[in-house]
């Protein structure tokens, strides 16, 4: 599937959002498809791998996700992720920030790989459609409220 993008402006520091999102153990703070943290290594370093409870579409599962990046002085963070279960589909994840008037932009975006019969034809676009219209710009006002609940942080 083509790669999808959405910016959103977040009244915080960039590096304050950086922080947060690549902050596996807070994921289920801000994140709405992630219900809990099953598993992180600390400090995650490139190649080191997390699951996390998902819940999407009436369904609840492992996700293993394998850290491609996380480049603090470009601000990005960008994952591979799976489902635990051994299923070959996946998606690619790179979430950046940039310094913008009054806080910054966050923009984050996903490629699914969907690589089964019922994966490509069906549950590929159900899950695109949820990403786009839902999931992620839910994801981020949650960010942006977790971020003030927070306040600013050095």
């Amino acid at each position: 599937m083509k790669p999808h993008t959405l910016t959103r402006h977040l009244d915080v520091q960039p590096d304050d959002a950086l922080r947060t999102i690549a902050d596996v153990h807070a994921l289920p703070s801000w994140n709405t498809a992630i219900t809990r943290v099953l598993d992180v290594p600390t400090p995650l370093t490139v190649g080191d791998e997390w699951v996390v409870e998902m819940s999407a579409l009436g369904q609840t599962w492992s996700s293993r996700s394998r850290l491609i990046a996380l480049d603090r002085d470009a601000r990005r963070f960008s994952y591979h992720s799976d489902t635990a279960d051994g299923n070959p589909s996946y998606a690619e994840w790179t979430w950046t920030v940039a310094e913008a008037p009054g806080g910054c932009e966050v923009t984050v975006t996903w490629t699914l790989n969907p690589q089964t019969f019922w994966r490509r034809v069906l549950l590929g676009r159900i899950r695109q459609r949820q990403l786009i219209k839902t999931e992620v710009p839910t994801s981020l006002a949650a960010l942006q409220a977790a971020l003030e609940a927070a306040g600013p942080r050095g």
